[in-house]
């Protein structure tokens, strides 16, 4: 039997989604396909039973809101969770002078970029983590996301195709470990390398940690790469801030023999502050927790 708390490596929609919502996106505006959303997101409230659980007892176990108020809340993540997917189609099509960004911590990334290394960013689905890959690129280093979603594969492609800012690429999670080779060229050429630490296929391994008050599995390939290549990292987060406006956060990690413990130890103390912030856009729609 399946293991609830493990993440099935899948993402609903597919091609066909994609290609409605870029016709929607160039065709009528990014603001009436917003207004789609609306209904899309009572649907899944509805019909996707398994997620819209595993939100309830985030809302209501992890964070403490009433029965009333936690199902109001499944209903603007998951509102907002497809306006994040929305953005990266707009964006990845060339629609990213719609958005604004503010900067906390930039200067860390600019610091870390000065020593000429690759550089490692560890992030979470909390906020839109792989649109950050597309502000990143005002930095002038080319840009590698690693997505752990070999469903869509496909529609990445698709996505590059659209791309205008050829710096951003796509590193895609393999059971054949290709995408270590990939990600070992990236940091040889000293590129920006930005990882996930918050989900985990089931078989690979991971470590149990205290986690917004309860025990919550995380996996340890992530943190054990930043460590194999001692290259400079920062723990970062994209959270939508407005309607087209997106604030990026940029912590360094203070941790000069990148020792595993320390690096998971940064990344939950920030990811927890970020999280008790922004929890309608905690976007695991599994059951995370123990």
């Amino acid at each position: 039997m399946k293991n609830e708390q493990t993440w099935d490596g899948k993402t609903r929609g597919g091609l066909l989604g994609y290609r409605i919502f870029i016709f929607f996106l160039k065709k009528i505006g990014l603001g009436f396909t917003y207004f789609i959303l609306a209904f899309v997101a009572f649907y899944f409230l509805i019909f996707s039973l398994k997620s819209t659980k595993a939100n309830f007892y985030f809302f209501r176990t992890i964070m403490k809101k009433s029965a009333i108020s936690s199902i109001s809340s499944i209903y603007q993540s998951y509102y907002l969770f497809g306006q994040t997917i929305l953005d990266k189609v707009a964006v990845a099509v060339g629609m990213k002078h719609r958005f604004t960004t503010n900067s906390t911590g930039l200067e860390n990334l600019y610091d870390v970029l000065k020593l000429k290394q690759g550089v490692f960013l560890l992030s979470a689905h909390l906020g839109n983590w792989e649109i950050a890959g597309h502000f990143l690129t005002k930095l002038e280093v080319p840009v590698n996301i690693v997505l752990f979603d070999n469903e869509h594969q496909n529609v990445k492609k698709m996505l590059q195709s659209e791309e205008k800012l050829k710096k951003f690429k796509v590193i895609t999670y393999s059971n054949d470990f290709s995408h270590l080779i990939a990600i070992n060229k990236a940091i040889k050429n000293k590129e920006i390398v930005c990882l996930h630490g918050d989900r985990f296929h089931e078989g690979s391994k991971t470590i149990e940690l205290n986690f917004a008050g309860q025990k919550a599995k995380f996996p340890l390939g992530p943190f054990q790469l930043i460590n194999k290549f001692q290259v400079p990292f920062c723990y970062v987060f994209a959270i939508k801030s407005g309607k087209y406006k997106y604030d990026f956060f940029a912590f360094k990690g203070e941790n000069a023999d990148n020792k595993v413990e320390n690096i998971i130890e940064g990344y939950i103390e920030r990811l927890e502050k970020m999280l008790n912030q922004y929890p309608k856009q905690w976007f695991n729609y599994y059951q995370f927790w123990n």
